[in-house]
C-alpha cells in the first residue's frame, strides 16, 4: 500500500494516479478482510475501488492527460500536511489499547447494541440498517450526486462537440 502511494504521488500521469487508486482501494479492502471487517471491506471494493475509478475515468475524459507541474514548491500545504499528522499522532496516543474491555466504548455503546431495541437477529444488522441508517443514506446521495454530476459533465461536452461539428 505504502508503494500505490509513493507512485501515486510521484505519477504525473492522471490515467496512472486513477489506476492507482483504484489499486489501493483493493489493497485496503484486503486489509480489511484480514481484520475480520467484511462489510466495510465491501464498501471500500464497492466504491472506493469500483465507482470512484469510473467517476474518476469519467472525470478524465473532460481534462488533460497530465498535471500541469506546479507554479512553486508547495511547502505551505506539505507544512500542513506534516502538522496535521502529528496532532493525529498525538491525539492518537491518548487513546485506549486496542481490544481494551475496560475502555469507554465497551461500557456505554456496546451494550446499548447488544440489548438490540431495534430487533434485528443480526447485532451488524441492526447497527448498520438502524443506528447508522441517516449515514448510509448521506453515503448514498453522495455517491449518486456525484455519478449524476459526472454524467451531466460528459452529457455537456458530447452536446458541445456536436453543436460545433454541426457549425461547420
Amino acid at each position: 500500500m505504502a508503494i500505490s502511494v509513493l507512485a501515486i504521488v510521484v505519477t504525473r500521469n492522471l490515467f496512472s494516479v486513477i489506476v492507482l487508486s483504484g489499486a489501493y482501494s483493493f489493497l485496503m479492502a484486503t486489509v480489511l478482510v484480514a481484520l475480520d471487517a467484511v462489510d466495510v471491506a465491501m464498501t471500500e471494493a464497492a466504491v472506493g475501488a469500483g465507482i470512484s475509478t469510473v467517476l474518476l475515468l469519467g472525470a478524465l475524459h473532460l481534462c488533460k492527460s497530465l498535471e500541469a507541474k506546479p507554479a512553486h514548491k508547495p511547502w505551505l500545504p506539505l507544512a500542513v500536511s506534516v502538522a496535521t499528522g502529528a496532532l493525529l499522532v498525538y491525539g492518537a496516543l491518548g487513546l485506549p489499547d486496542f481490544g481494551d474491555p475496560d475502555a469507554p466504548i465497551h461500557k456505554n455503546v456496546v451494550p446499548r447494541y447488544m440489548k438490540n431495541e431495534v430487533e434485528v437477529p443480526n447485532v451488524v444488522t441492526a447497527v448498520l440498517a438502524s443506528f447508522r441508517g441517516y449515514d448510509t443514506l448521506g453515503e448514498t446521495t453522495v455517491v449518486f450526486t456525484a455519478g449524476a454530476g459526472v454524467i451531466a459533465l460528459l452529457r455537456r461536452r458530447k452536446q458541445g462537440s456536436e453543436k460545433a461539428s454541426g457549425d461547420a
